[in-house]
This record gives structure tokens, C-alpha cells and sequence, in this order.
């Protein structure tokens, strides 16, 4: 088994979860593809470094991303760091032979995230974007169904993503609000995912036609070297613009003919990580809410009319990566293991010299949707999204 040797470039909550997925690969994959190294992990100060890795378990530690990258041990670059840093250090990465992995969205603008893609398909290294919902089992197991035929052609999706972590127009104005750092608001942050989910599972999405909206323009300032994600409200002191969207509607074509929607809000109080999608097909219907995440509802046209209904498929060892997880269905998943899957598909694609989905051309396409759900939301038509060639 090789080793594969890691640094993580961010040390805050992502990084957190990057962390766990590492250290636990092998105790659920074994034997494990490659031995996932967490060699360096990197912040803005040696002393969040220094933090980041006694607490995640990180040999060692640096302040400059510049000098890991240049690091002849370092196999794979992790990017976790706020989105506007994305692209430079993805391409310092590709340059210097790195393999790489990066948050989503994968850049601010599309334009950066093809050159991102351009970056690491010249340099022939493994690249993924951190899509991990897709990973998500009961998810793994809807696009099993649909590549069966088991609900024959689709014809419509609805896919929402819920938030109320900054419903409240006093929690302080997280890099998340600003778009010379994020690029966008709700659409990149949370919407990509269904984006990608709707990508995963349906096929290409060919137009949209979008509502997008900002309600809340002005949120406290931050105080303190980190960030303020769903911190308590404050309503003293002074405040900054928020000039990203915080909601997005937005109706979608698809090549294959389907239609459907797409909603992404930070706005909706009662809702944590409301993830949900709903598929109809010819032969019929599936249904999924990520805040129920071992089961998926299905109901089939076959099924006779007297018992035909949505059921509930629990997840377990005989669903896909059920085997790895845990040995008794709807024993219960979370966000770490989805993280978990996630890392072990990124080390058999290095170990075996392989590729693995969702990589930076499936974060370019998932841009250039976005892109256009925000170009609708500003002209109020409908926009026909760029189809990039390996999409296609």
C-alpha cells in the first residue's frame, strides 16, 4: 500500500472535515487504495497552523501555501480555503505535478474554473472538486435505479437546498456575503450542490430561467481572525454590504428533454441542511431529503395499484458503499462519512492512475450553469447554459 502524502491548504471547518476523512479512510475501506499522509496542514498565521494541526493530527505545519506546493513530498494538494484563492493555488498546484482536490464552488467565476481545468488536465493529475453530496449512499442509489431504467425516461426534477443559519439579519458578514471572496452568494455556495445533483442524476442542464434576489443587504462586521459562519446575532457595532444573492429560483431544460427546478435560500427558517430532490419518470418517482439521509423513497409503475405508493429504502451493506459504512441498515450516516467516501475515491484514483467524478471539468460545467442562473436572475430571460466539450 503507498502512501499518499497531504497538505491541507486551511485549517476552519472544512479542513476539519477533509481531517477526519483521511484519518478514517482505512478503518472503513480496508484495504485501503493508498495510505492517506496528513503530512502539512497550512493557515493564514502559524499559530492557526500550529492549532489546526496538533487538533486535526497533522505532522507538521506552515503559513505559506506557496512553500508547501513547492514541497517535493507533497503528493496532493486539499484546498479548503475561501473560494477567491481557489484558482491560484489549484494552478500553482498542477504546475508543480500535485494531484488536487478542491472545495466547491470551485472558483468565484467560470473563467476561473477553466482555468483551473485547463491547469490540471496539461499537467495529466488527478483532480476532483468536492461534491460530496453525491457521495451520500441513498444518492448512489437513485442514480443506480435510473442507470437500471428502474423509472424509465425522466421527465421532471425539483431540487431545493434550504439554509437558515443566516436568516437572521444580525449574524455577522461572513466572507460568504461578499462577492471580491465568494463570487457569488446562495447560488455557489449551496445551490451548486443541487446543480451538481441535478447534473448526477438527470443529465446536462441546457437553459434556465431564473429569479434571484438579496434580502438582506447589510449584516454586522466580523470581529476576530476567524470567520463568523452562523455565529449569534449582533445587532451592535458597525455593518458591511452584503452584495451577493441570499435566494435563487430558477426553472431549468435539460438536453435529454427532462424540465425541472432548482431553489437554493438561506432565508428558510426551520431548515438546517434541507437537501431534497424529487424524480418522476416514465416508470416512476424518487424522492430524497439529505435531513433524512438513509433513506430513499421510491415508487414504481410495476407495482400493483393497490400497493403502489412511495416506500422507504434504508440504506445498509447491500446498498452502494454500504459494505464499507456500517453492517446494520439505517444505522445511521452523517456528513463525515459522505467525506469519508469521498477521500477514498480521490486515493484509488491515485493509487491506480485513474480518474474520479466529480473532477474540474464537472466543477467548470456546474460554473457555467451557475453563471447563467445569475445572468437570468439580472435580465429576467431565459439563458442557454455552454456545454463544455467532455460534458458532452
Amino acid at each position: 500500500m503507498r502512501d499518499v502524502n497531504i497538505a491541507l491548504i486551511g485549517g476552519g471547518f472544512m479542513g476539519k472535515a477533509h481531517s477526519l476523512a483521511y484519518a478514517a479512510l482505512p478503518m472503513f475501506f480496508w484495504p485501503a487504495p493508498a495510505r492517506p499522509v496528513r503530512k502539512t496542514v497550512v493557515d493564514v498565521t502559524d499559530e492557526l497552523a500550529s492549532t489546526a494541526a496538533q487538533r486535526y493530527g497533522w505532522e507538521s505545519y506552515s503559513s505559506s501555501w506557496r512553500d508547501v506546493v513547492a514541497d517535493p513530498a507533497i503528493d496532493l494538494i486539499d484546498i479548503a480555503t475561501p473560494n477567491h484563492m481557489h484558482a491560484e493555488i489549484a494552478i500553482a498546484a498542477a504546475e508543480a505535478g500535485k494531484h488536487v482536490i478542491c472545495e466547491k464552488p470551485l472558483a468565484p467565476t467560470a473563467v476561473d474554473a477553466k482555468r483551473m481545468l485547463d491547469a490540471v488536465e496539461k499537467a495529466g493529475v488527478v483532480n476532483a472538486v468536492a461534491f460530496n453530496y453525491r457521495r451520500t449512499p441513498a444518492i448512489a442509489l437513485a442514480k443506480k435505479y435510473i442507470e437500471e431504467g428502474a423509472i424509465g425516461e425522466i421527465l421532471n426534477f425539483r431540487g431545493t437546498y434550504l439554509q437558515d443559519w443566516s436568516a437572521d439579519p444580525n449574524s455577522p458578514l461572513s466572507w460568504r456575503f461578499q462577492k471580491k471572496i465568494a463570487g457569488s452568494g446562495a447560488v455557489g455556495d449551496i445551490g451548486s450542490h443541487v446543480v451538481d445533483l441535478a447534473r448526477y442524476l438527470v443529465g446536462e442542464i441546457s437553459e434556465v430561467s431564473s429569479v434571484v434576489s438579496t434580502f438582506i443587504k447589510d449584516r454586522p462586521l466580523q470581529t476576530g481572525g476567524f470567520d463568523a459562519l452562523g455565529a449569534a446575532s449582533r445587532s451592535e457595532g458597525p455593518r458591511g454590504q452584503v452584495d451577493v444573492d441570499d435566494e435563487a429560483m430558477s426553472l431549468v431544460k435539460f438536453h435529454n428533454g427532462a424540465v425541472g427546478s432548482i431553489e437554493a435560500t438561506r432565508n428558510a427558517w426551520g431548515r438546517n441542511n434541507y437537501i431534497s430532490l424529487e424524480i418522476h419518470g416514465t416508470d416512476g418517482s424518487i424522492l430524497f431529503n439529505y435531513e433524512n439521509r438513509d433513506q430513499l423513497q421510491v415508487v414504481f409503475k410495476s407495482d400493483p395499484a393497490d400497493r403502489r405508493g412511495f416506500r422507504t429504502v434504508f440504506t445498509g451493506p447491500a446498498t452502494p458503499y454500504g459494505e464499507a459504512l456500517w453492517p446494520i441498515p439505517a444505522l445511521g450516516i452523517g456528513y463525515g462519512e459522505t467525506k469519508i467516501i469521498e477521500a477514498y475515491e480521490l486515493m484509488k484514483a491515485i493509487a491506480e492512475g485513474g480518474s474520479v467524478r466529480p473532477d474540474f471539468a464537472d466543477g467548470y460545467q456546474t460554473a457555467l450553469v451557475d453563471e447563467a442562473i445569475l445572468e437570468s436572475g439580472g435580465n429576467g430571460n431565459w439563458v442557454t447554459v455552454p456545454l463544455h466539450e467532455r460534458a458532452s
